[in-house]
């Protein structure tokens, strides 16, 4: 398998921290985007930003920035559509995504979520975390994609599908669990209150 493009998913409205970019906003002398930026860079073979609105904002860092191509802030899953449109452009066979709200996501993400997929014709799996109510929860915009189901996640944007784990399971996606150590790596920034937790993690 090739080694993956990374695209960061940045389209959403953050309508919990009062609008804005929530990538933009400073941890520990750094932006939420520069730390994701860190940490995935060094696993993908190239990294795009998937935003909405003026892309200028984002020209300090360097990449390509991938506007959904579903109108109406259509979720995560448009920005997936977006990333396997542009890594379909470079001649790639899949991305990893990741948020650009989660500061503290772990440095193996893509090479556990290639081993998860290992076996199957197209790869497509979600980064996990074990719960004890629950017994495991899938973290949505950590995944690995395919190219080649682009065109039917395209399809079923068009039909109104929104739910990530609907569509994965549709194509009988996998889990790659990740531990739990204390804080859950997948921790994301959602309101004040979790940017201050952050920064005591941080």
């Amino acid at each position: 398998m090739k080694q993956p493009m990374g695209v960061i998913l940045a389209g959403g409205q953050a309508t919990r921290m009062g609008g804005g970019d929530k990538g933009l906003l400073a941890l520990g002398g750094q932006t939420l985007l520069a730390r994701v930026i860190d940490r995935l860079a060094p696993q993908v073979a190239a990294l795009a930003l998937n935003a909405n609105g003026d892309p200028a904002r984002f020209s300090g860092y360097g990449l390509p920035v991938l506007a959904d191509s579903v109108e109406g802030f259509a979720g995560p899953l448009a920005g997936v559509l977006a990333g396997l449109d542009w890594a379909a452009a470079q001649g790639a066979d899949s991305i990893v995504t990741a948020a650009a709200d989660t500061p503290f996501f772990p440095c193996d993400l893509v090479p556990r979520l290639i081993e998860a997929g290992e076996g199957m014709a197209h790869p497509l799996v979600l980064a996990a975390t074990p719960d004890p109510d629950r017994g495991q929860v899938r973290h949505p915009t950590f995944g690995l994609w395919p190219v080649a189901l682009r065109d039917d996640l395209r399809a079923a944007l068009q039909d109104g599908l929104r739910k990530v784990v609907v569509w994965t399971d549709r194509h009988a996606g996998r889990e790659a669990v990740f531990a739990v150590a204390g804080v859950d790596p997948f921790f994301n920034v959602n309101t004040p209150d979790d940017l201050t937790r952050a920064e005591a993690l941080a």
